[in-house]
């Protein structure tokens, strides 16, 4: 249908992505929006596609000392370190919030080993709360596992396989690192192992010196860089692992507008990740998936599927 202006006003912004139809293509990255109970406030939960939590572990993660957050000019560096209250803490408290709302719910699941992560996965395969799991072997900042598992093609086929055998029918979407010689390999290596899905990218290592003060900006020295400075990163990246293998493509990396959530589109992605853009503006998602319909009335396009991997 279309308006006096020939706008076109009948528009679906519907997606399929491993097996599960989402409403329209956002979510929020990992470790930027907590599990949506703080966000609450401020977003409508039930607008977005889907809403993918904080990093889960199979037992409470401390998290690195602090301080652990600084600004860049054109970014954050972020050594959180996976803070988090364990499984089980998750389980009862997060989930049981979440059960309110009709969003599907992407649990990130992080851990130092592999028995670690399918401690996570074998506890959530049967809880029908969860809609998918996205396994986070690309933090950059614990001292192991995580990023380990992302840079070794074996030890990410490995991690994978495992995680996949644990999910059922869960489906299992590998968290890739930009931190990597060919991150086109590395989602080879994750398809071929069984991954059902790819998300990309994770922050980029980084650093930060106070020049006053003569020491490091956060305690861990180094940090993951998120924001406008690894947009173009990811863009490129995306674009290199979509031609690379055939499984969808969560796309992430700097997205603070709908012109930079439809540019990851364009350039392959199936659904795409707000993330640092949401400590600033906590209502940034939903003006981005608005500002997606309001792209595809101005421009005719009735389907958002047509403008998926347009290039």
């Amino acid at each position: 249908m279309k308006d006096s202006k020939d706008r076109v006003t009948d528009i679906s912004t519907e997606v399929g992505f491993a097996g599960h139809v989402f409403r329209n293509p956002v979510t929020v990255a990992s470790g930027t929006f907590g599990s949506g109970i703080e966000y609450s406030r401020f977003v409508n939960l039930n607008a977005l596609g889907a809403l993918t939590t904080k990093g889960v572990s199979a037992v409470p993660w401390e998290g690195n000392p602090t301080p652990r957050v600084t600004e860049t000019p054109s970014g954050m560096l972020n050594a959180i370190g996976l803070q988090n209250p364990g499984i089980e803490v998750f389980i009862e408290r997060d989930l049981s919030f979440l059960e309110d709302y009709d969003v599907p719910v992407i649990v990130n699941v992080c851990g130092h080993s592999i028995e670690e992560y399918e401690a996570v996965v074998e506890r959530l395969a049967d809880d029908d709360r969860v809609a998918m799991l996205e396994i986070n072997v690309s933090c950059p900042n614990v001292s192991k596992g995580a990023i380990q598992f992302g840079t070794d093609p074996a030890l990410l086929s490995e991690v994978t396989k495992r995680c996949r055998a644990k999910a059922k029918d869960k489906p299992v979407i590998m968290k890739l690192t930009p931190n990597v010689t060919s991150i086109a390999d590395m989602a080879r290596a994750a398809e071929a192992a069984g991954a059902d899905g790819l998300s990309l990218i994770n922050t980029i290592t980084g650093m930060k010196i106070d020049i006053y003060k003569r020491r490091f900006a956060i305690a861990n020295k180094t940090g993951g860089l998120s924001g406008p400075a690894i947009h173009p990163v990811a863009v490129r990246m995306v674009y290199e692992v979509t031609h690379a293998v055939d499984i969808p493509v969560i796309g992430m990396g700097g997205i603070a507008s709908a012109e930079d959530a439809i540019e990851m589109m364009m350039a392959g992605a199936t659904m795409i990740a707000v993330g640092m853009i949401n400590f600033t503006r906590p209502d940034a998602v939903t003006d981005i998936i608005a500002g997606i319909g309001d792209f595809m009335k101005k421009t005719g396009v009735r389907d958002i599927k047509e403008i998926i991997g347009v290039l």
